[in-house]
C-alpha cells in the first residue's frame, strides 16, 4: 500500500516517518482491499501536553477511512489512530459479511 507523509509546519525525521509506515503496513492483514494512505502530522498549539495531532485517510473501494488522534507524542498518536482504523476495518468486514 502507497503511504504519503506530510508534516504540517515542521520537518518529520525519518525514524516517525519508517514507523508511521510500518504500524499502517500492518493494517494490510485486516484486510486486502486498502488501496493508499495519507498521513498529516501536526502540531497544535494549545495550553495541553497532548499537542501532538496525526490524522490518517485510507482509501478503499467505494469508500475512506478517516481517523485523528492527539497524545503526547507522534508516536502515541499514531498508534491511537491505527488502532482506531483497524476498529473501523473490522466493523466495514463484519458488515460485508452479514450481506
Amino acid at each position: 500500500m502507497e503511504v504519503k507523509i506530510q508534516a504540517v509546519g515542521f520537518k518529520a525525521d525519518t525514524k516517525l516517518k519508517e514507523f508511521t509506515i510500518a504500524k499502517i503496513n500492518k493494517l494490510d492483514t485486516f484486510s486486502d482491499s486498502l488501496i493508499n494512505a495519507e498521513v498529516f502530522y501536526k502540531i497544535i498549539n494549545t495550553a495541553s501536553e497532548e499537542n501532538k495531532e496525526v490524522e490518517i485517510r485510507i482509501a478503499i473501494p467505494g469508500n475512506d477511512l478517516f481517523a485523528k488522534k492527539h497524545a503526547k507524542s507522534f508516536e502515541e498518536a499514531v498508534d491511537l489512530t491505527v488502532e482506531a482504523l483497524r476498529s473501523q476495518i473490522s466493523k466495514m468486514k463484519g458488515k460485508q459479511e452479514k450481506k
